[in-house]
């Protein structure tokens, strides 16, 4: 009878820490990273987000809905998702790209210091 309860109690626990697991996963760029964004604009419509990164920096795990991203200036990226998949992409200034909604974070991989805006679509979700 013991061993039932032991392993429920374990059961309840690792069903616990997933559920964590993904609240901690959806988090708010602007939260996880408040020294790199800066919220421009956020209405009923939009919400613009300037983000810097120094070389080195990241940003944690979080996730947008559907947006776009402008290049201010250009840099190297390597982003990791939510399933554990890694890409390393590098962009030029001026150069915009969409994005489904997606949940990864950010590492400036670069020698130089990047700044994008990120304007997350609120009925993209």
């Amino acid at each position: 009878m013991a061993k039932i309860v032991q392993s429920s109690l374990k059961c309840m626990l690792v069903l616990a820490a997933v559920a964590l697991a993904g609240a901690v996963c959806a988090q708010d760029m602007v939260k996880v990273a408040p020294k790199n964004t800066k919220v421009l604009v956020d209405n009923d419509q939009v919400r613009v987000i300037e983000v810097s990164l120094k070389p080195g920096d990241k940003l944690p795990m979080h996730s947008h809905p559907g947006n776009v991203v402008y290049f201010v200036t250009g840099g190297k990226t390597k982003t990791t998702t939510a399933d554990g998949k890694v890409t390393e992409t590098e962009h030029k200034a001026g150069e915009a790209v969409w994005s489904e909604p997606i949940t990864h974070s950010n590492e400036n991989i670069g020698n130089a210091a990047t700044k994008a805006l990120v304007v997350e679509m609120k009925s993209a979700k």
